[in-house]
């Protein structure tokens, strides 16, 4: 059993970003960046903790139960004082995503047909705004202005990288193609310029061609060394190409250009992975201080709800959860997070139910799974049934995304070694670690090598999973049940409490044959 990942986004997934998750990511956000203002604190050598309270925007009812209501209503009272003056704030943020994603170069200067005048750069926008209602809308609007400005090259990027995100917020990667088709329409237009380069970085990263990413942030960059979403792209390529101290070095330069939620995302993640997690919580609560939108806020707020959630601390989990979720109610990495860590701590019932709203929603291999393993763990009447649909839709997902030019394989790895066809999920690790060597691509060919019978050739994956300090109890479960399995009792014992120790509901299948297995260890010795 191996709980998600969100691979690609900056949880994280996390990571995340990803079509493997409604999350971070992931989430991972891949291709997640954006444009929060440049003038934000540093997340390098200045960051402390800031305490910063409930900046949320009106919402209703989350659809949550008993203490997680509370939870949420609790922000909103400290919300409300401030609410009158924060509604000004968020009224001219709104203008600037109106001009970002439907005038743009029009109201900046766009190119008329047969015109010379060069379009100015379209605003750029925030992961946390992109993922709102406002994306559908502004989505029309721009195919409604490119209808009658067809030479709009900045038009065109803008509306590609809209695509980008409609496509990963709402699990939908028949977007894919449409988002590079508008996109190549722009390059087209203006070769060469900065935002549609940007944009096929971003399509390349959700689509989790990550040395195609790199190679269109590079291009975008050398255009523009200050273009927010390739520097975030760039970030998020090295870190799912595992190049991870290359990657340490993308986050400082990004942060010295364009400081903002979206740099300081990922340079706490890229600090995470590399076991630093006391820096990765104050740059994400420093990002949580200069959110100032409900969308950035929720997204902060789940990315810290994740970190905390890691780290087994399912209360602080859910006390971000209900933030995030006061600031947007139908942010779903949110509600994804919140029923994580309701069943970690116990509330199944609410878990289970807070899962079925999600899939219902956005059938996502992360969700779908988790979802049948707490069927499975339930054991009603019915519910190995219901464990079995839940599998069977993740297997559809993944057609849909590879369909539509996906590399899906990493989900099909680690949802079809322990849910589905063994060999099939062996294949697909081997497939995505030749493509990239990351800490969760080495935990999941090690995991398909286990499932198939193969311990002595998965170690040496499970102990490299695990090499960077990366806190991640899943991880770390694997390589202890392989050691058991490969006759290294005492380094079984140590990795199986360790997981235990640092997330003990990590997985609910998982936490529960962690415990099974180091019961019998312990009483071998």
């Amino acid at each position: 059993m191996s709980p998600r990942t969100n691979d690609g986004e900056p949880e994280h997934e996390r990571p995340a970003s990803g079509p493997g998750s409604a999350a971070p990511v992931d989430e991972t956000t891949s291709g997640e960046a954006a444009g929060p203002p440049a003038d934000r604190p540093q997340a390098t050598g200045e960051i402390g903790d800031t305490g910063a309270t409930g900046q949320t925007g009106q919402s209703g009812d989350t659809g949550a139960t008993g203490v997680d209501d509370d939870r949420v209503a609790a922000v909103r009272r400290v919300a409300a004082a401030g609410r009158r003056w924060r509604s000004v704030q968020l009224g001219a943020c709104a203008a600037m995503l109106a001009v970002g994603l439907t005038a743009g170069a029009v109201a900046l200067g766009a190119v008329r047909d047969g015109g010379q005048t060069p379009v100015a750069a379209a605003a750029a926008v925030s992961p946390g705004l992109l993922a709102g209602a406002d994306l559908s809308t502004g989505i029309t609007s721009l195919q409604a202005h490119l209808h009658d400005q067809p030479r709009d090259f900045g038009g065109w990027a803008t509306l590609g990288l809209a695509y980008v995100e409609q496509a990963r917020t709402q699990g939908d990667p028949s977007r894919y193609p449409q988002a590079e088709l508008a996109l190549k329409r722009s390059l087209a237009l203006r070769p060469d310029n900065d935002q549609a380069l940007s944009g096929r970085a971003a399509l390349a990263a959700a689509r989790h061609e990550f040395g195609d990413a790199l190679s269109y942030a590079d291009r975008a960059l050398k255009q523009n060394p200050y273009n927010e979403r390739a520097l975030c792209s760039r970030i998020d390529a090295l870190v799912e190409l595992g190049r991870y101290e290359e990657a340490a070095g993308a986050a400082r330069t990004a942060d010295e250009r364009r400081p903002g939620v979206p740099v300081f995302t990922r340079y706490a993640y890229v600090h995470e992975l590399r076991g630093d997690v006391t820096t990765a919580r104050r740059v994400l609560d420093q990002a949580l201080a200069a959110s100032t939108t409900p969308g950035d806020i929720a997204y902060v707020a789940t990315q810290l709800g994740q970190l905390a959630w890691n780290q087994g601390d399912d209360d602080t989990a859910l006390t971000h959860y209900a933030r995030a979720l006061a600031a947007d109610e139908n942010y779903l990495p949110a509600l994804e997070g919140r029923a994580r860590a309701q069943a970690a701590s116990g509330h199944r019932a609410e878990a289970i139910k807070g899962l079925e709203n999600v899939v219902a929603r956005f059938p996502l291999p992360g969700p779908l799974v988790e979802l049948g393993e707490l069927y499975e763990a339930r054991g009603g009447k019915g519910d190995a049934a219901r464990a079995v649909a839940q599998y069977r839709l993740v297997d559809a997902w993944t057609a849909l995304a590879r369909a539509n030019g996906v590399n899906a394989d990493l989900d099909t790895a680690l949802a079809a070694a322990d849910h589905g066809d063994k060999a099939a999920a062996l294949r697909a690790a081997r497939a995505e670690w030749d493509r990239r060597r990351t800490v969760h691509t080495a935990d999941a060919l090690a995991w398909a090598l286990h499932v198939n019978g193969r311990d002595d050739e998965a170690l040496p994956y499970a102990r490299q999973a695990t090499a960077t300090g990366y806190g991640n109890a899943a991880l770390l479960y694997h390589r202890g049940v392989i050691e058991r399995a490969t006759g290294h009792p005492d380094d079984a014992r140590t990795h199986l409490a360790a997981a235990l120790k640092l997330n003990p509901g990590f997985s609910v299948l998982g936490a529960r044959e962690a415990r099974t297995a180091l019961k019998t260890l312990e009483a071998a010795r």
